[in-house]
């Protein structure tokens, strides 16, 4: 019997590991001699058992550790990660990264991890590639597109190799419905380690425990936050449509609560306003913003997102005046100049 079938064992007569075990348990998971059944097996029973906030930590060591090094660590202390759990199946638009590309054309280093559409019809390697991004592990590429653009994107399939090894099974679940850890990881295991984050969270109830992850891994000013929609659908985003659950993350950890539009003097928008379509069309989308023909309440949630990471990294004093900084890199140009400059920089580097 193998150690992570013992481990499923322990899972299904006592309920939970520990987070020793739960290392051990994704070494295995990540070993290509392990069987297909076994890890499925240990999957399930851990979702079963329900994964912990001990577990998850412990699963994001380790795959952190697996990961390749984008040799970027100069850049973590100062730069922020913004990105989704995703898995809600609500359609939403590409939230997160059209706010990275505001947080960087503010001058910000952003060092973003994401991935294809899975859920969607647009993921962030998607709605990043109208951009001209196009999957990249060259550490030289990776340096200089921080150092030229104050962003780099980090291809979740070209940083992980371990998961190479765990996608069948994966795969296999998925089919049948089957929910895992590897639901909600993704967002834990930045290859590159920025000590700010915001966090898009894809259930309510995983809000804090993933806060509290965050915190345990070193992530230094973050928040983690779910939008329970006005239609009563969830969305793994900051938004301006419905009642946002917030949950602070490393000197934010005593900031737990919900947040309104009206809160921060924005208008309450309609769902159809943060609702997504294909990359194509929601890179248009962004574009007519840029031109003063977009939607009010787009504007305002990649407004408050954007204004919400300002702060994170410190480059304003109060969320307030994050909200004014992004507002006008919309309006000033800045963000229409970096996305030449930044289509410029990734056709050089195909």
């Amino acid at each position: 019997m193998s150690d992570l079938s013992e481990f499923t064992n322990t899972l299904k007569a006592s309920g939970a590991i520990s987070a020793e075990e739960a290392k051990k348990a994704a070494q295995s998971l990540a070993d290509e001699s392990v069987t297909l059944e076994e890890k499925k097996a240990f999957l399930i029973a851990l979702h079963e058992a329900g994964e912990t906030v001990e577990v998850v930590t412990a699963f994001a060591e380790v795959f952190r550790g697996l990961a390749l090094d984008p040799q970027l660590g100069d850049f973590a202390s100062q730069a922020v990660d913004i990105v989704g759990t995703g898995g809600t199946g609500t359609g939403g638009y590409n939230i997160s990264s059209a706010t990275a590309v505001i947080v960087a054309a503010c001058g910000q280093p952003v060092l973003k991890h994401g991935n294809r559409a899975i859920t969607s019809k647009s993921g962030a390697a998607d709605f990043l590639g109208q951009i001209g991004v196009t999957p990249q592990a060259d550490p030289g590429v990776l340096r200089a597109s921080v150092e030229e653009l104050n962003f780099c994107f980090f291809f979740a399939p070209a940083f992980h190799p371990a998961f190479k090894s765990i996608m069948p099974v994966r795969l296999e679940l998925a089919k049948s419905g089957q929910r895992t850890i590897f639901n909600i990881l993704g967002p834990l295991i930045n290859p590159a380690k920025p000590k700010r984050q915001l966090l898009g969270v894809g259930g309510k109830d995983w809000v804090g425990p993933l806060a509290s992850a965050l915190t345990q891994l070193g992530v230094e000013r973050g928040i983690a936050a779910h939008c329970i929609l006005s239609d009563g659908r969830g969305m793994d985003e900051l938004t301006t449509t419905g009642e946002n659950i917030v949950s602070g993350i490393g000197a934010y950890d005593a900031l737990d609560g919900q947040w309104s539009a009206e809160r921060y003097g924005f208008s309450s928008a309609p769902v159809s306003s943060v609702m997504g379509g294909t990359p194509e069309e929601n890179f248009a989308a962004f574009r007519a913003i840029l031109v003063g023909e977009g939607d009010a309440g787009l504007i305002d949630t990649l407004v408050l997102n954007a204004g919400v990471a300002l702060h994170l990294v410190e480059a304003v004093d109060s969320l307030e005046a994050g909200f004014v900084e992004a507002r006008a890199a919309l309006t000033d140009g800045r963000v229409s100049t970096w996305l030449e400059k930044a289509s410029g920089f990734f056709a050089k580097h195909a």
